[in-house]
Formats: C-alpha cells, sequence, structure tokens
C-alpha cells in the first residue's frame, strides 16, 4: 500500500457525528443542525467548500514562479519540472502551471479561478498536526485554541445552537464533512457538535430509533445530552438520503477520491440542502521522496476534480451560489533534497474557485535567493486568516464590526469576490439569530467592567459557566438543582483582560453558549 492510500485509511476519528450512511463509499459527517429538505434554494445558499490537501503541498512547483525558472533549476534539479511542458496561463508570461493541471488551467482562462500567491502566517510551524490545527482554529502560531474559525462562524450565524435545533428557519446541517474525522475547524465554543458512530449495529438501532435507558448518574446526564445529538444525527440521515435521491442527473467526474467526495457535495446542495459548509479531504502531499510522480498524481486528481465540479455546477444552474478553496498546513522548502522530494516549508499558493471569484493572481511571485540553502524558505505574503476574514465578510457578508468574533482579532481585506456577486439579505441573518430557543444571554454586552447574565433553566440540574477564548474555565457562576424559570447572575470581568468571552448554559440536555465581548 502506498503512502496515499495508508493515510486514507489510518486517519484517526475525533469528536464528531460520523453517519455510517455511505453515499458512494464515503461516510458523511455533519455538524448536527438538522431537519427536512427544502428544495428552493433561498437567499442563505451561498455555500463554501474546502478542499484539504493533507501533508503539505509544494507550492513551487504547483504555482512556478517561469520569471525565475534558472534559481529553480539550481535549487531544486532533482524535481524541476520540464520547461517546455509547463502550463500557460491568459495574461501573464511570469506564472505557469504544473503539467497535470489542464482543468485547472482550463477554469483559470475561463475566469473562475483567483490563485493567491504566497499564503501562510507568521513564526510557521513545522510540524503536520500543528498547523493543520493553526489553520484550522485561525490561532497565531503560539496560542493554542480549542475551537475553529468556522464553528465559531457557525455560533455567530446561528446564535441559539443547539437548543430547538432543527427548526423552520435552519431544518439542515450547518456544516458537512466527507472523510473519516470531524476537523477541528468545525468545533463550536465549547459545545462538541456530535460524536463518531464507528459501529454499524448501533448506527442501524439509532436510524431504528432503538437504545438502552441512560444511567441515572453524572455521566448518564452526558450521555443523554449525546443522545439528542444523535437524534438529530438520525433526522440529519433523512434529510440528506432525501437530498442525494432528488438529484438524478448529474454531469460526469474522474473516478478518483477527491472527484466522488465533491460529486456527492454537487448533488446535496442541488437537492436543496441549505447546508452552507462543506469540508472534503485529499491527502498524499508529504512528498519528502518521489515527488515527480506521486504530486503529479496528486495535481492530476485535484485539477480535474475541480474541473469536473465546476462543470456539474453550472449543469445543475447552482455555480453562481458556491465557492471553493484549497488550503493545505505549510508548503514546502526551496531546494530539493537527496530522496528526489522537498521538506516542511512554509508559504504556498491557495486557489479559490467558483463563478463568483475575482479571478487572477493576487501577490507576486516568491523572490528566490540565487543559491537556496536548507534554511531558506518562502516568505509569507498574505496571512491565511486575511483569506478567511475576506471569505466571511464578502461571501457569508458577515459585518466588518462582527469579524472579530469568529476571527478574534482583526485582518486586513482581499479582493476575492467580485463586486457584481450578490450578498446574503440582513434580513435572513436576523432569522438565524432568532432560530432556535434563546436560554442565555447577556447585557450589557459589550461591556466594560461587568455584565449581567440572564438564563433560563427547565428544573434540575443546571450549570452557568464563564470560559475564555482557548476554552479555559474563568469562572462558575451557578451549578446546582433549581426550578424551573428565568433567573440572572453577575459576571464581575473587572480583573480580567479585554476580549471574548463565552457564556455556557447547561440544564439537563440542552446547551447554549453565546459569545460575550469585554471591552478594551
Amino acid at each position: 500500500m502506498n503512502r496515499r492510500k495508508f493515510l486514507r485509511h489510518t486517519t484517526s476519528a475525533s469528536a464528531g457525528v460520523l453517519l455510517s450512511s455511505m453515499f458512494n463509499g464515503f461516510d458523511i459527517k455533519a455538524a448536527p443542525m438538522l431537519g427536512t429538505l427544502r428544495q428552493q434554494s433561498t437567499d442563505t445558499d451561498h455555500v463554501l467548500v474546502l478542499v484539504q490537501l493533507g501533508g503539505g503541498n509544494d507550492g513551487l512547483n504547483t504555482v512556478v514562479p517561469f520569471d525565475q525558472f534558472g534559481k529553480l533549476a539550481n535549487a531544486r534539479p532533482q524535481i524541476l519540472l520540464p520547461e517546455e511542458q509547463l502550463l500557460p496561463i491568459n495574461g501573464t508570461d511570469s506564472v505557469k502551471l504544473h503539467p497535470a493541471m489542464t482543468g485547472m488551467q482550463q477554469l483559470y482562462n475561463e475566469g473562475k479561478v483567483q490563485i493567491i500567491q504566497s499564503v501562510g502566517y507568521p513564526e510557521p510551524n513545522y510540524s503536520h498536526f500543528r498547523s493543520t490545527d493553526i489553520w484550522m482554529s485561525a490561532s497565531d502560531a503560539n496560542q493554542t485554541l480549542n475551537t475553529g474559525w468556522l464553528g465559531r462562524y457557525l455560533n455567530y450565524e446561528y446564535a441559539n445552537y443547539p437548543t430547538e435545533y432543527p427548526n423552520d428557519t435552519m431544518p439542515d446541517p450547518l456544516a458537512v464533512e466527507i472523510g473519516y474525522s470531524l476537523s477541528l475547524g468545525l468545533q463550536g465554543p465549547l459545545i462538541n457538535m456530535g460524536y463518531t458512530i464507528s459501529d454499524p449495529e448501533y448506527f442501524y438501532n439509532l436510524i431504528a430509533g432503538i437504545q438502552s435507558p441512560a444511567p441515572e448518574t453524572p455521566a448518564g446526564e452526558q450521555l443523554s445530552y449525546i443522545r439528542i445529538i444523535a437524534q438529530q444525527s438520525r433526522q440529519y440521515n433523512s434529510v440528506v438520503t432525501a437530498a442525494y435521491n432528488s438529484i438524478t442527473t448529474q454531469g460526469t467526474y474522474p473516478d478518483s477520491f477527491l472527484a466522488q467526495q465533491l460529486k456527492i457535495v454537487a448533488r446535496l446542495v442541488a437537492g436543496g440542502l441549505k447546508t452552507r459548509i462543506y469540508i472534503v479531504h485529499l491527502d498524499g502531499f508529504d512528498t519528502h521522496d518521489n515527488q515527480m510522480s506521486e504530486h503529479e498524481e496528486l495535481l492530476a486528481e485535484l485539477s480535474n476534480a475541480l474541473l469536473a465540479f465546476q462543470n456539474d455546477l453550472s449543469y445543475l444552474g447552482i455555480a453562481d451560489r458556491v465557492l471553493t478553496t484549497t488550503i493545505s498546513e505549510f508548503g514546502r522548502r526551496i531546494i530539493g533534497n537527496d530522496s528526489y522530494g522537498s521538506d516542511h516549508g512554509a508559504a504556498a499558493p491557495m486557489f479559490i474557485v467558483g463563478d463568483a471569484v475575482n479571478s487572477g493572481i493576487l501577490g507576486t511571485n516568491p523572490d528566490l535567493p540565487d543559491n537556496a540553502t536548507e534554511d531558506d524558505n518562502l516568505p509569507m505574503q498574505y496571512d491565511f486568516r486575511s483569506v478567511y476574514a475576506s471569505l466571511l465578510r464578502q461571501w457569508f457578508c458577515v459585518p466588518e464590526a462582527d469579524l472579530s468574533l469568529t476571527m478574534l482579532q482583526e485582518f486586513p481585506q482581499l479582493p476575492i469576490i467580485a463586486e457584481s456577486a450578490n450578498c446574503i439579505a440582513v434580513s435572513v441573518h436576523e432569522a438565524n439569530q432568532q432560530a432556535g430557543r434563546l436560554i442565555v444571554n447577556a447585557y450589557p454586552n459589550p461591556f466594560v467592567s461587568s455584565t449581567r447574565i440572564n438564563f433560563t433553566t427547565d428544573g434540575g440540574h443546571t450549570v452557568l459557566q464563564i470560559f475564555n477564548g482557548a476554552g479555559q474555565l474563568v469562572k462558575t457562576l451557578r451549578n446546582g438543582v433549581w426550578t424551573a424559570g428565568q433567573y440572572t447572575a453577575d459576571f464581575d470581568a473587572e480583573d480580567l483582560p479585554a476580549g471574548i468571552y463565552y457564556c455556557r448554559l447547561q440544564n439537563g440536555m440542552l446547551q447554549q453558549v453565546k459569545p460575550i465581548v469585554k471591552a478594551r
């Protein structure tokens, strides 16, 4: 078994909902906000698809700085691409694509691709696991967060989750991931978005509504909450199946791992799901050895899959609704190594694909040294969090003043989405904010030194806690058995630093988390 196949079959499972119903052989996992199928598109139907290139993609052999080909020949003769085979793209003589990326070349020349040069972050980490966490959480390199940037966005947009979800406003999943584990990127503030079902018998019992009673213990309370999420997952299974089966014809896709994932995404979007975020995976980019053949195979799979996906979106009449972006935890070193590969590096290009994209190249070719050494790396031109913030602002229409609730700090905006692209209506965001049942809130918010927490309990064991942005418990305001009703608790933050905190209420099987902001 080669490295790519090994990686595909050995990815460890993590917290999240792994639904063992199979679509073309892929497990579907979801951040469980679930419900009945809606066949008509609405103002909420902007969709973001993340293609995670696991292992660290070699940007210099993907988007080739052709104006510095001589320096590349000196730095990486072991993995130098044939000059005459590089693919030209419209509007520039200084940039060419890997010979395997004919699909990406076509999309670019059709005005459906933006290439963002040298994307990374300050003080890069070269560990696969740590750097992936940084990209998924949108943290600083020296900061550890237990929440993901997409999870925080979903918590912001659907503020009352998970109480009384699904509902009429949002009956479908907020996020769907195709693969073997739920990414950190989809983890919301403090709330476990679900769990992993790996046992088929347990899964089919769940679908049939068969389950043994939870024990009357503290662990039983947690199990009861987990089962609430499981019941949502059962509804999700139904709605995803209905969406999938409602589309009977699609465009042609290659018979590849990535293409079949994207085919599922296109079918679910066209089938009427209001799901906003999808994550798909293509692993194997850790090309320390034998890069020429492995990288060629990977980039061909990526390029051809994205071309088929975009063509299918057009065929299905939904191309204006979907934006796709590639992410990878880092790039590779400038020089090649003695194993005919390349080692962990820093910045690398990103591709943004879609009808609504501001097509072209953002940034300049990296300036390569004349005589690169193993210590030389590509400097960052753009922080990946600027890309994220721009997508949130321009594609999901998050107001400038609210971006910090997801990104936790301010980042410059990049011109990613064309000005002609429609934005989501304010009324839709307001409806999302009101969806579900409000059981905890704070006023004032933002606050300077203290705020009052208003909470509702249905009776029984009730816990009210404050956590910081790293997921650490700051204070427990209430913890006991209460009669049903509405209550208040004061939170004194005089001695705490300014920033975003999270107020968490748990009442039996109900949980809700709300961001609160201490102003500077």
